[in-house]
């Protein structure tokens, strides 16, 4: 014999004052508050411990004379800073550096958004070998920058590198010495990242391409647009929120170039190819001025700041009038 229990009116009064039960969506079950931030958790940590601790640190030992071979590290507030304005030989050297990597950056940046983009709009057609041809330009990025720095060192030798000894078979000058003199040393420099990491850029260019609707392309066909005219008003506006990302990480990592200048040109010839992050290393880690190493980074940091928002500010969305 079954029974139905009435509810009586304290339950129903009870259940009007907790109010409705939490809603889930179908087939997926409620959870609590910190479920998120659970499963952000090992996140948060890694970031705290590798990225936000390591700033802080790093702000501390620019306010510090901090040399880790003595055992006083004697608080300087701002000094560090101001010695980098004032005219003093660090502060030579030091901008000396910074104008070292801003012609790396000013030679580099373009050729890494213009070439990767030519190479991606090649791979994004069907053609017999494209994976292989995919392949031979990605292929490069995947070594690390010791094997690049060593593999092209050999190549540029004055005098056994296969470079001079192929310009030498055309006709060519075969006695440029591409890592001790000026401008050489630049080329060399560029080329080589250039040659070392298009494939990066060329593969984030193909996969915003396959993202642009057909569409726009048949409409604009349709208009009578040819190639050129496709590409202008119709590729470019597709690929704007890409470009701004990939102009930003170039310039960023071509700013932080330190690998390339270090193993192939040695700071040759002189301090010329010798950057900003080579000169931080240099200070810091060799001469153990960490205090004033770490005033360099924020110094470099801060134009990277700058810089940042003037891209994005000038790849915005601008919204039609």
């Amino acid at each position: 014999m079954s029974t139905t229990r009435v509810a009586a009116p304290a339950d129903v009064a009870g259940a009007a004052r907790r109010g409705p039960a939490p809603a889930s969506r179908r087939g997926v079950p409620a959870h609590g508050r910190l479920t998120p931030w659970l499963f952000l958790a090992p996140y948060l940590l890694l970031f705290g411990v590798f990225v936000l601790a390591p700033v802080v640190l790093g702000g501390w030992i620019s306010l510090h004379r901090w040399d880790y071979t003595l055992p006083g590290k004697p608080f300087v507030g701002l000094e560090n800073y101001t010695d980098l304005f004032s005219g003093s030989a660090t502060a030579d050297t030091f901008w000396r550096s910074m104008r070292a990597t801003a012609i790396f950056t000013v030679f580099s940046v373009p050729l890494l958004l213009v070439v990767p983009l030519a190479v991606a709009l090649v791979m994004n057609k069907k053609f017999p070998g494209r994976n292989l041809f995919r392949a031979v330009y990605f292929a490069p990025y995947v070594l690390g920058v010791a094997v690049v720095a060593v593999l092209w060192r050999y190549l540029l030798d004055t005098n056994i590198g296969l470079i001079n000894y192929g310009l030498g078979l055309v006709g060519l000058p075969d006695t440029t010495a591409w890592t001790t003199s000026l401008p050489a040393a630049w080329v060399a420099l560029v080329g080589v990242t250039v040659w070392w990491t298009l494939g990066y850029n060329a593969v984030i260019y193909l996969a915003a391409l396959q993202d642009v609707p057909a569409e726009l392309y048949e409409a604009a066909r349709v208009d009578g647009a040819n190639s050129w005219q496709q590409f202008v008003h119709v590729t470019l506006p597709g690929l704007r929120p890409v470009l701004a990302f990939v102009t930003m990480i170039t310039i960023i990592a071509s700013a932080n170039m330190f690998g390339q200048s270090y193993l192939i040109t040695r700071g040759a010839p002189g301090r010329e190819t010798r950057t900003a992050i080579y000169q931080i290393a240099e200070t810091g880690l060799r001469n153990y001025q960490m205090g004033s190493a770490a005033a360099m980074s924020y110094v470099l940091t801060g134009f990277l700041m700058v810089l940042s928002v003037a891209v994005f500010w000038l790849l915005r969305e601008r919204k039609a009038r």
